[in-house]
């Protein structure tokens, strides 16, 4: 509760906003602020040293970044401001400064949020000042929150920018009691490698939003092995998230340039990394229309050599491109590659036996890729209720689990909030979590486990073709009676419905072709001087 303690201070800062601003906007200010005073924190006990090495550097012409950024440090700012000391009369003009004054990425994330832009607004409602007081004094050092609590405030904040805007904020961020579950999984089997000395490892999530999944990712391998190396890369659509994503790995020591800006389905801008894990929450249900052509013309030029070479599915849920996605990222040492996704029950069960869908699941399976799958609790999400899953996938099985598919039922391993959050209402508690991981690890029989063999899920649709039987009985009267109580012969005039009548009277006894029977019925509406049938009239019949 405490980051929502804080991210509710935070957001506080919105009074100062009502009436001048829309409440739709009250994000785009709020959070660029707020990164604004973690990177200062942040940087504090390095200002004096930085300042230092620029003063040695800043007349020689070489890329001031490639020798004031380093491994664990991949920022600086090289002006003397801070939000304390930026002045009431000139705070415009010296904000912008400080801004100017950091590093390529981190000036790059303000550039993401059109910080400038909502920097002028604040100006001309004369609230920039107030708004930098109320930050400065946030205390956001590392020493007072850890940069997980700082990742849970980020998302908090954007779940509540999502919420005033009327968006959904489930697309930007997983709950972490889900990534939690997830990263567990992923994990879990390698503990014994990562716990080792001198372990390097690279993660990759290619929809990251705020970056919740490799920051938790990181951090659960951390708790294991301080010492283990986990690199993280990733991709994101949303300028907002990525710049939150970005500059949270930055702060973090990480390589900002490994996280990426853009559709991943329509351009991947990792093309040729390969990852030994993959942890990933694409959108549930939403439509690949704006990348149609792109993801088309990759399938048909480049087939099984690109990334969706065995199919693709409908065009109105893009989650199966997303495993496509993922699977081509595999290494194919002996490392492998262990990739956890989390999905809706779209990719399970829709698409028959040959649609594009199922052809996506035969190539996994008969690859023998597919490790777990996990039903969670349904509301766990911020913005949805439905049902979801946990696929686990890996290309290097251990023995035991080679031809099989284990499926585990946790739909009713949950917890209530006492207050929800969006349509958040439940949560899996660690206990539960660690429920569900041994289960898994176990891989026994029982309840709410059970074990299939890969080859239990291949179906093939066989179209059984047979003749059309057909009878026509002109004189059945119990069929004469039904033909009389049906609407439509009621609204019949009365000597059509007595020509009929007399027709079928004079008819045959029986009639196995209706080509003949509708022939002869014409025949003999026309002795008596009516016209042919009607197509309605020969439904009816």
């Amino acid at each position: 509760m405490e980051h929502q303690n804080l991210a509710s201070f935070i957001w506080s800062v919105a009074d100062l906003l009502r009436g001048d601003f829309r409440q739709s906007e009250y994000g785009r200010i709020i959070l660029p602020f707020t990164l604004l005073r973690r990177l200062e924190c942040v940087l504090a006990p390095y200002r004096d040293e930085i300042m230092t090495e620029y003063q040695a550097f800043k007349d020689s012409g070489v890329d001031l970044d490639l020798v004031l950024c380093r491994e664990g440090r991949y920022f600086y700012n090289l002006t003397p401001f801070t939000l304390a000391s930026l002045g009431e009369t000139d705070t415009k003009a010296n904000l912008e400064a400080y801004i100017n004054g950091f590093s390529k990425y981190a000036k790059e994330a303000f550039e993401q949020f059109s910080f400038f832009t909502w920097i002028d607004k604040l100006a001309a409602a004369n609230l920039l000042y107030l708004v930098v007081q109320k930050f400065k004094d946030i205390d956001l050092h590392p020493e007072t929150i850890s940069n997980y609590e700082m990742g849970l405030v980020f998302e908090e904040l954007i779940r509540r920018f999502a919420e005033a805007a009327n968006d959904t904020a489930g697309e930007y961020f997983t709950p972490r009691d889900v990534v939690r579950l997830a990263t567990t999984l992923v994990f879990a089997p390698d503990h014994e490698v990562l716990s080792g000395e001198g372990v390097i490892r690279t993660l990759y999530d290619p929809c990251c939003g705020t970056g919740g999944f490799l920051a938790s990712g990181i951090e659960q391998v951390h708790e294991w092995n301080a010492s283990a190396v986990i690199k993280p890369y990733g991709q994101e659509l949303n300028a907002e998230s990525y710049a939150i994503a970005m500059a949270d790995m930055m702060i973090k020591g990480y390589d900002p340039s490994n996280i990426k800006l853009g559709n991943t389905l329509a351009d991947d801008q990792l093309p040729l990394e390969r990852f030994h894990y993959c942890l990933a929450n694409p959108p549930f249900g939403v439509d690949w229309k704006k990348v149609q052509k792109e993801v088309e013309q990759e399938h048909r030029e480049k087939g099984y050599k690109g990334r969706f070479g065995p199919g693709l599915p409908r065009v109105s849920d893009g989650s199966l491109l997303f495993l496509m996605h993922l699977l081509s990222k595999r290494m194919g040492d002996a490392t492998g590659t262990r990739i956890g996704i989390i999905l809706n029950g779209s990719p399970l069960f829709t698409g028959g036996a040959g649609s594009g869908e199922s052809e996506i699941r035969r190539w996994i399976l008969e690859n023998d890729w597919l490790e777990t799958i996990v039903a969670l609790p349904t509301d766990l999400f911020y913005n949805t209720g439905i049902a979801t899953y946990v696929w686990v996938l890996t290309n290097r099985k251990s023995p035991e689990r080679k031809g099989k598919v284990q499926l585990v039922n946790a739909a009713d391993l949950w917890t209530p909030m006492r207050k929800s959050l969006g349509s958040k209402r439940r949560y899996m508690s660690d206990e539960q979590i660690a429920e569900i991981a041994r289960l898994v690890a176990d891989m026994q029989e029982g309840e709410r486990c059970k074990i299939f063999s890969t080859t239990d899920f291949g179906y093939r649709r066989i179209t059984v073709e047979r003749p059309l039987q057909l009878a026509f009985l002109p004189h059945d009267k119990d069929r004469l009676a039904l033909l009389q109580e049906d609407t439509a012969w009621t609204k019949l005039a009365e000597e059509r419905r007595q020509g009929l009548h007399k027709v079928l009277a004079s008819l045959a006894e029986r009639y196995l072709d209706r080509e003949v029977f509708f022939k002869d019925v014409t025949k003999g509406l026309k002795a008596i001087g009516q016209d042919g049938l009607t197509a309605q009239e020969k439904k009816l019949l």
